[in-house]
């Protein structure tokens, strides 16, 4: 049973075994990104802060990119999916971030759970063919290295934990909302 904070985040295991706590702390990052983006508006999703470009709205289509990425892409070598399969990212390598400006806030939401959704599963298929040492099936390196799907996990806490910094940021400069 999980424990929820006064945001409905789920807390992360204090007694947990490894794949509990590292999936733990996923989730409560992932929901700490919906609570940041909640509510907003598309022209509050594309509002900047100091010199930098970043959006919150880049940052929820960036972070729908990233589950999509390791977890399926490269934990389970499948080919991309649309949007991300059309991209010239050799042309743009930013374009999850600034192209989240033509998105709805209601679209940039679909897309994002609906690829949180596809990784959750993408670890269970995993969970039921090996343990977290299990290596990803395709080399996210040119030297060929591959990463285990416990590697992924916690590049995925280091990667909602870094951007969610990002996002406390930006919505205080969105609308004044605070928290931790």
């Amino acid at each position: 049973m999980s424990d929820f904070d006064e945001q409905g985040r789920p807390e992360p295991p204090l007694d947990g075994d490894e794949l509990a706590t590292l999936t733990g702390f996923l989730e409560f990052h992932r929901a700490t990104l919906a609570w940041k983006t909640a509510g907003l508006t598309a022209e509050q999703l594309g509002r900047t802060t100091a010199k930098s470009s970043m959006t919150l709205g880049g940052l929820v289509k960036h972070l729908a990119y990233v589950e999509q990425q390791w977890f399926h892409v490269v934990l389970h070598d499948r080919e991309p999916l649309e949007p991300w399969a059309s991209v010239d990212w050799k042309a743009d390598h930013d374009w999850d971030w600034h192209s989240a400006a033509h998105d709805t806030p209601e679209q940039l939401l679909t897309l994002w759970q609906g690829e949180v959704a596809r990784a959750r599963e993408a670890v269970e298929e995993a969970l039921g063919n090996g343990d977290l040492g299990q290596p990803a099936k395709r080399a996210p390196w040119r030297d060929g290295r591959k990463v285990s799907l416990r590697w992924i996990l916690t590049h995925m806490v280091e990667e909602y934990s870094r951007h969610n910094g990002h996002a406390d940021l930006l919505r205080e400069a969105v609308d004044g909302r605070i928290g931790e």
